[in-house]
């Protein structure tokens, strides 16, 4: 058998032709805090003044002095000056909350937030307005006549004064209720900053017909382009956004149904089912790899009766005897990883000696002199393996650090630890050499020598160098945060792509991440590098130092900023699907000429998932389901799904071919991203490998105690 072809997601498709201060909502709500417990000091003094003092006993009696005659005007008057210092400090908190968050729509309507031009001086005028409408004529006519009784007891003066005194307490009563009330709006406009969600769409029927689906325009939704959750994120919201989530997912659901039929007609065990022609396709090895690949994705979708059928050949036909040489990363990121998904999901022990089989064959590849992987091994003769060549004979930094999760895994179901050890080898070698590029890699690596040398210069997020990044994280998750090395390397490269990569297009300042080669920026973005919006915002939310420390934040902001500029590649096309690689310069960006093909790929769809999935925030789901509309009115044939050969070109059809990680991926992110009832836990239970087949973190095997 010849060699499988050496074209993978991760290496793309070779052969087509300002730091800021800012204040943190915990800070809001503290200086808030203290502005309004100074407010609130300032009237219990004035309330205990007005209440404690006896104006009557001190102007009738027996001439006294004038300071004393006019004791009950002069401590109304403390209390009223009392209440006015308190409120402008009060109001000093408020207008530094104001300056720093856009408060929602309510807030100023009712009238709580008092300064409405933002002047300190409106406030005491408002808040003893509310006590009385009159008070500043009533206490300045009580002065003018005070004075003027001199050393007499006036009964008009005392008779006004002990009015005015009973028509104060009502209201300095419910003054506290006031504060209290306007506290609560103040978190909430922190908290929820905006007003409600307007966005939502109508709920799906059962027989929604997409072929008439026309994609939407782009620019739209520019609230989200700064990063930012414009729009309150209540529990009425989520609820809202969950129930008409529901109402899409039976339509994913009914595409991979679709699909799968189509595999089963047409290719099953074999692996790839060509979506035009019908043929079946055996272009990696012939594992089966759609059917292992597609495996948990059945099973998270509820289709058991399709799991079980896929579980029924890797029983019976699934042998690793016959294959010649593959693709470590490929192989490991869709067939191990699928069968270890499927094991870990349904606890099946005939995935786990698949996987077993299959494992102790690819291992081999670490048996370089330096412990980085060859990129393929022969899985019928292990002792043959080699780099690509096609990569100049160099080691890949994408593939090399892309196994981990798996191995890792697999040691931990099997107790062989060498699968661990050897995959986990690869970024002990790395991590020394990481300070030489600010934290990032080139992404050839020389690894026949035990010295580790780089190939190139080229450093990207994107094909070749994107899922090292993101196994950073998602090793140190999958060992319980427990494993420091990994998080520290993952810090770094973040701290690296922030002061070396990131930049923001003209004129609508869309955030990107631009490749570098030999110290010059390439200012062009992949379709790839997608997935870091949603790396980013897991990264804020397990960051050790927390999510309100300013790390956190900065990567929070951005990976959001992110999410909106790969939406925009897709809303920005006639098919309104993302091209390839977009390329970053006169308005903003276009789709690069060499790359205007859209492979079914899934990472921005990833990254809406965990954005939604940790943010509750329901654009992703709207931006999601445009997404699939356009999938389905633009890939979908009679057969299953295929790519296109030019996103601009809306009339023109699919082509005959399907990747089996538009099943393993994009299906399974689009319908976890409308199942608001998954038993997905990112933050807590799972971790996803490249290929999005989940599985439990250690510390949850080992409380089912299932190793």
């Amino acid at each position: 058998m010849p060699p499988v072809r050496a074209l993978g997601r991760r290496r793309g498709q070779p052969n087509r032709s300002h730091s800021q201060w800012r204040l943190t909502q915990r800070a809001l709500l503290v200086l808030v805090a203290i502005g309004v417990s100074v407010f609130m000091v300032g009237l219990i003094l004035g309330s205990h003044l007005i209440f404690s003092a006896s104006a009557p006993e001190s102007l009738t009696e027996g001439n006294p002095k004038s300071a004393n005659n006019h004791k009950g005007v002069h401590d109304l008057m403390l209390a009223s000056a009392a209440i006015e210092a308190a409120a402008k400090k009060a109001q000093s908190a408020v207008a530094a909350l104001k300056h720093k968050v856009a408060l929602p729509r309510r807030f100023k309507r009712d009238g709580a937030n008092a300064a409405d031009a933002g002047d300190h001086h409106h406030v005491p005028k408002t808040i003893m307005k509310a006590l009385h409408p009159d008070h500043e004529l009533i206490m300045k006519d009580y002065a003018r006549k005070a004075a003027a009784s001199d050393n007499e007891t006036s009964k008009d003066l005392q008779q006004r004064l002990e009015e005015h005194k009973k028509n104060l307490r009502g209201p300095f009563t419910n003054m506290v209720d006031k504060i209290n009330h306007a506290v609560q709006e103040v978190e909430h406009a922190v908290m929820d900053n905006k007003g409600p969600f307007p966005y939502f769409g109508t709920p799906v029927s059962e027989t929604h017909d997409f072929s008439t689906y026309k994609p939407l325009g782009a620019d739209r939704f520019a609230e989200w382009k700064d990063g930012s959750t414009p729009y309150a994120i209540t529990d009425e919201i989520r609820k809202q956004s969950d129930d008409l989530a529901r109402t899409r997912r039976v339509h994913v659901k009914n595409a991979m149904k679709h699909a799968w039929k189509g595999y089963k007609a047409h290719a099953f065990g074999q692996d790839e089912v060509l979506p035009i022609s019908g043929r079946g396709h055996n272009n990696w090895g012939g594992m089966g790899t759609t059917l292992v690949d597609s495996l948990d994705t059945l099973w998270l979708m509820g289709l058991k009766e399709e799991f079980w059928e896929g579980r029924d050949w890797v029983r019976d036909h699934l042998e690793h005897d016959h294959v010649n040489s593959v693709s470590v990363f490929e192989t490991t990121i869709r067939s191990l990883g699928g069968l270890l998904s499927a094991y870990d999901w349904s606890g099946d022990k005939v995935f786990l000696e698949k996987a077993q089989d299959l494992g102790k064959r690819l291992v081999r590849a670490f048996d370089s002199p330096s412990g980085i992987p060859y990129g393929q091994v022969s899985l019928s003769h292990p002792e043959s393996h080699n780099n690509l060549g096609w990569a100049g004979g160099n080691a890949i930094l994408s593939e090399a650090g892309t196994l981990q999760v798996e191995f890792r895994y697999l040691a931990r179901a099997t107790g062989i630890t060498e699968y661990a050890t050897k995959s986990e080898r690869v970024f002990e070698v790395m991590e020394p050499l990481q300070s030489k590029n600010n934290g990032l890699f080139p992404y050839y690596i020389k690894n026949k020598n035990k010295e580790v040398k780089f190939g190139n210069a080229k450093i990207t997020f994107g094909a070749m160098g994107d899922s090292i990044y993101e196994y950073m994280l998602k090793i140190w998750l999958q060992g319980g945060k427990t494993e420091p090395l990994y998080r520290t390397m993952y810090d770094n490269a973040m701290q690296g792509m922030h002061e070396m990569l990131l930049q923001y297009s003209k004129p609508s300042n869309l955030a990107y991440i631009a490749d570098q080669n030999s110290g010059n920026l390439d200012h062009k973005m992949d379709h790839l590098v997608c997935f870091m919006g949603g790396s980013l915002v897991l990264g804020a939310y397990t960051d050790p130092l927390g999510l309100d420390s300013e790390r956190a934040q900065r990567d929070l902001k951005v990976g959001k900023q992110l999410a909106y500029t790969c939406y925009q590649m897709y809303a920005r096309t006639k098919t309104g699907i993302s091209p390839e690689v977009v390329r970053f310069g006169e308005h903003d960006f276009s789709t690069d000429h060499g790359a205007p093909f859209y492979i079914l790929r899934p990472e921005t769809v990833e990254t809406f998932f965990i954005l939604n999935h940790l943010t509750g925030d329901p654009i992703y789901r709207e931006w999601g389901w445009e997404v699939f509309q356009s999938i389905e009115r633009f890939c979908k044939t009679k057969i299953a799904y295929g790519s296109l050969h030019d996103v601009n070109n809306d009339g023109q059809g699919p082509e005959d071919r399907m990747e089996s990680f538009f099943l393993a991926e994009t299906m399974k992110y689009l319908y976890l991203l409308q199942d608001p009832d998954t038993e997905i836990d990112i933050l807590h239970k799972h971790v996803f490998n490249t290929e999005a087949h989940p599985v439990r973190i250690f510390s949850e095997m080992d409380k089912a105690q299932t190793v």
